[in-house]
């Protein structure tokens, strides 16, 4: 009797041993998607700050197109606002779903910023305006890398928590499966902006 009452004892520590290490890795892959987040929000914050740059040197040149101007910045108010909600809730999918649709308004805004600009032969030889869409570029590609590594964590994460037995766990505690950052459905929207000048 004595035997078997160690046994179960023993049994008993390796479940929750087991359990334990199943919540605490459960914890890190979201801490992770948290930080994965936090590259993306670094690489927005940036872009956003090169936009009203970008505008003020295409203002000089484009004096008659405020409208397209206007546009573009209200839209990176806007994206700004959606990504400050976001920041304050990474695991969020409804604020990610808000930051994506203003981001897209977004890239529309200045997708067309850029294609009125084609008709401005002296803003694209401006020195400012190239160095600025070279930055531009460079931002855009570090998006995309921390978007495709965000991802990779929220893929992770949502294996590891509906893999049986960690799926108990996972229950248990309501770790909820997370949304990846959505890869657009619409071709255009799959094109990379035009920083060409």
């Amino acid at each position: 009797m004595n035997a078997t009452l160690w046994i179960v004892l023993a049994l008993a520590l390796a479940v929750f041993f087991w359990a334990v290490g199943a919540y605490n890795r459960l914890v890190r892959l979201k801490n992770a998607i948290a930080n994965a987040f936090g590259q993306i929000d670094v690489q927005l914050k940036r872009r956003y700050d090169l936009i009203p740059n970008l505008v003020e040197v295409a203002r000089q040149y484009m004096a008659h197109e405020a409208q397209t101007l206007e546009a573009v910045i209200a839209a990176r108010n806007q994206a700004r606002s959606a990504e400050q909600v976001a920041a304050g809730s990474p695991l969020n999918a409804g604020a990610l779903g808000a930051l994506a649709g203003a981001e897209q308004l977004l890239g529309g805004a200045l997708g067309r910023l850029f294609a009125v600009a084609e008709a401005y032969p002296d803003l694209k030889a401006d020195q400012t305006m190239r160095e600025l869409s070279e930055e531009l570029t460079s931002t855009e590609n570090r998006i995309g890398f921390a978007r495709q590594a965000y991802n990779d964590h929220v893929l992770e994460f949502n294996d590891a928590a509906a893999q049986f037995p960690t799926l108990i766990i996972a229950r248990l505690f309501s770790f909820q499966p997370l949304t990846m950052l959505a890869s657009t459905t619409v071709e255009a929207e799959r094109q990379p902006v035009q920083v060409r000048f």
